[in-house]
């Protein structure tokens, strides 16, 4: 019955535009959550969704949520049929479609879990809006007190040990993107002595920047690498003018810990650094939980699920900088997020709904 529940679930909301604006897909787990449940369901200002179940024996001081979210990146034209409507394919036992793998495989798995589960603490389910912007969602909900004591974030740990395996990640790295901001003085280039070549200043910037070493990190027996990168630079108006302005762009995946000390490019004479978005990483620091949760991966597949870290960001680090303690695990594998022909497997999202269920019945207090 839950897997049944689960694949229809999954068509409906894959089948709900919610690049542009995710009204009509909270509006659609709203009311599944209302009619499905007897829970409290709350819709907040930003739009999230969140419901709130206690365990028939009365209300715990402990609490578990599955968290996903229901917004997704914009469709590729294939993924949209002519109305402007998604395009939803099942074949060869995959789901086909814009959010299948990103996220509502997972979510619908999450939404059928917290209505069937018998909870051992009290269960929470949170769909976010806003994660592909940078977690606005999640930011206004921990704003607003959401502050789970262990939370199950529904994004992709598929693949990562070996092919069709459901690990789960107990580490993921952040993002923190910044400008370096390099100004001089223009003038002619016939005359560059009369000039402060902003270029100049840049490059000065950029060789700091490549002699900083990214830091390495180690959580529960799980190493992450960060990494710092130039990716883009504009300066210069013209072939015969010195440059008085020069950005640069740096991209750097960072691990829960130590930062690259960037701001030391600011030791360079007309140079400022300005940090433009920061995604926190994710360190689970409740490891009886993250093996509890692997127990439960182990018991619904084949394979031998491992702990693992995943190299992108998500809204578990914005939960765990908040003090929750939180895994990944999810049926989305590596490569086919945001990608044309995403899909995602429908015997692993089965397998999600029976991992999320063991966890929802058997986490207790530590």
């Amino acid at each position: 019955m839950g897997h049944h529940a689960v694949r229809d679930l999954v068509e409906t909301l894959v089948s709900i535009p919610s690049h542009d604006d995710e009204t009509a897909a909270g509006d659609r787990i709203e009311r599944w959550l209302q009619e499905e449940t007897d829970a409290a369901v709350d819709r907040d200002e930003a739009g999230n969704v969140i419901a709130r179940r206690t365990p028939t024996d009365g209300s715990t001081d402990d609490s578990l949520a599955l968290v996903g979210h229901h917004d997704v990146v914009p469709p590729a034209d294939e993924q949209v049929d002519a109305d402007g409507e998604y395009v939803v394919d099942e074949r060869d036992g995959r789901l086909h479609g814009r959010g299948t793998a990103d996220m509502k495989g997972a979510l619908a798995a999450a939404m059928v879990v917290f209505r069937d589960a018998d909870p051992s603490v009290d269960l929470v389910f949170a769909s976010f809006v806003g994660e592909e912007q940078g977690g606005i969602g999640a930011q206004a909900a921990i704003e607003a007190g959401f502050s789970p004591t262990w939370a199950v974030v529904t994004e992709g740990s598929t693949g990562y040990s070996a092919s069709g395996v459901t690990d789960v990640a107990v580490a993921h790295k952040g993002r923190r993107g910044s400008t370096i901001h390099a100004m001089g003085t223009a003038g002619h280039a016939s005359r560059p002595e009369e000039s402060e070549n902003a270029i100049y200043r840049a490059s000065d910037a950029v060789d700091i920047v490549r002699s900083l070493a990214a830091p390495d990190a180690t959580v529960l027996g799980t190493d992450l690498s960060g990494s710092v990168a130039v990716t883009e630079i504009d300066g210069g108006s013209a072939w015969n003018v010195i440059p008085d302005n020069c950005s640069v762009t740096v991209d750097e995946r960072t691990v829960p810990g130590d930062r690259v000390d960037l701001a030391q490019v600011q030791e360079i004479k007309g140079v400022e650094w300005e940090v433009d978005q920061d995604l926190p990483p994710m360190a689970c620091g409740d490891p009886v939980f993250a093996n509890r949760v692997l127990e439960a991966a182990a018991d619904a597949q084949p394979g031998e699920p491992q702990q693992v870290a995943k190299p992108h960001a998500t809204d578990a680090g914005w939960l765990a900088a908040a003090g929750t303690d939180c895994v990944v695990c999810g049926a989305a594998e590596p490569g086919e997020a945001h990608t044309s022909t995403e899909s995602v497997s429908l015997e692993v999202v089965d397998r999600c709904y029976e991992i999320y269920r063991t966890v929802a019945e058997s986490t207790a207090n530590n």
